[in-house]
Parts: C-alpha cells; structure tokens; sequence
C-alpha cells in the first residue's frame, strides 16, 4: 500500500462507526489523509471533538450517538448528502468473557446490538446510495473470536461469528452490482475496548488458551491500514473475504 498516496479516495465519503477511539479513529485520521470526507459516528462526543480538533484541515463531519438507535443511522445518512463510497462497521463491544450459564439477557443483547444489529442497519442504510453510483465498499470488523471459541464468552464468539455470516451474505447477495463486503478479523489489538473478566470460569477456560497461543498486540493504526487497503481499488478483486489481521495467531 502507498503510504504516501494523499489522494486514493480524493471524492469519495467513508462512514466510520466506532470513529472515537481504537481501530475507528485509526481508521479515521488514514480515510481523511487518503483524501476522504470522512463521516466519522461514535457514541463519545467528546472523542468526537478530539479527533476533529486533530484534523482541522480535512472533509470531516461527525454524528455523535448510539448506532443500536435507528435516529443515530439516519443522522449518518443525511450527513452523507447523498453519497457513501465506503463503509467501515467498526465500533463493537465485549462481553467480560462470560459463558453460556452465566451471560444475562442484557449482557447478551447489548453485545448483538452492538455488534451485529447496528451494522447491519448501517449496512441496509448505505446499500441503496451505493446501489445507485454502481460501486462501494464494506468493511466489517470481525474478530479471532469467529474463529474459535477460546477467546471471548458466549456473547462476544456469537456475535463475531454473525458478522462472518452478515459479511459473506452482503457480499454474494450485492458483488454482482460492485458492492464488494469483506471483514478484518484483529486477534489483540490495543485499544480502548472495555476487556474487563466478569466470570472466574470463563477466566479459568479462556486464559491459559490466550497467554499460550495469543500473538503481540497489534496497533490500532496496522488494523486501520487493512480496513483502508480491503476499500481500495487495490483490493478490488476482492469479495466476501474474512482477513485474519493477528500476527499468525490464527494459524496456531
């Protein structure tokens, strides 16, 4: 990938969730310095603020909300004017390792909202503007934990195993009409996401699993470059792709 290239998606509007903190505002601060507008949505509007004080010289717009909110879409939708090019389903949240005996219901749906229910509205929502110019690109972030079940509790494995799902459908369903949809799977990222343990069992299954085969963090900015690279034309022979982005620990 060109680092230097200040004018791969010059024209082109990237909608961002998750767009505050972590692999959002990595990806944020890459679309913008691509030459995007960017319409980056997080539930912090104070991250918002941040990130937008940070890049005073570029095409951003930002939507502070919750995307399990239908309103929070539509405000992305108007800010869009009319055109999405590119669409990264970033924001998500865990779900403290707990397993099937002990997650509640709230735990549960929170966790599905988030992650799979929101991007699939955000995707339903972007899908008619791209329909209309022929072309688009959808990234959905998926996980290590769509992989295996020793990485996160039921919640979390259920929910990145149904982005899998959401990813291979939109894509078969809307690659003839050049809409292509491919996920990033991170395994350890350092980011803000809340990683805390809520159970002592799925601390005593999980664990010894992760400090075993678990690879290096990785930065927010190497899982941004990915997600920027799967919406380039340079990836544009590329559909329905679920890209491990976790230093080779899928390969243990």
């Amino acid at each position: 990938m060109n680092r230097q290239n200040a004018h791969q998606f010059a024209g082109c509007t990237a909608v961002l969730t998750g767009a505050g903190s972590g692999i959002g505002r990595a990806s944020a601060m890459l679309f913008a310095a691509a030459g995007a507008r960017v319409i980056a949505c997080d539930i912090s509007e104070a991250r918002l603020e941040q990130l937008a004080n940070e890049l005073p010289d570029h095409s951003l717009a930002t939507v502070a909300g919750d995307i399990t909110d239908e309103r929070t879409v539509q405000e992305v939708i108007d800010a869009a004017n009319g055109r999405v090019d590119v669409l990264g389903n970033i924001a998500g949240v865990m779900d403290g390792v707990l397993p099937a005996e002990e997650v509640d219901d709230e735990t549960w749906q929170r966790v599905f909202d988030v992650n799979v229910t929101a991007s699939l509205r955000m995707t339903r929502a972007v899908l008619p503007l791209m329909r209309g110019r022929g072309h688009g690109a959808i990234v959905n972030v998926a996980s290590e934990a769509s992989f295996r079940g020793s990485v996160g509790g039921v919640a979390y494995t259920a929910s990145k195993h149904a982005v899998v799902g959401l990813t291979k459908s939109t894509a078969f369903m809307y690659g003839p009409e050049g809409i292509r949809t491919n996920a990033v799977a991170p395994g350890a990222v350092d980011t803000g996401l809340d990683v805390s343990w809520r159970s002592d069992f799925g601390v005593s299954r999980t664990g010894p699993v992760l400090q075993a085969t678990m690879s290096p963090p990785a930065s927010p900015e190497q899982i941004a470059r990915t997600i920027l690279w799967l919406a380039s034309e340079e990836a544009g022979n590329i559909n329905g792709v679920i890209l491990a982005t976790d230093g080779g620990w899928s390969a243990v």
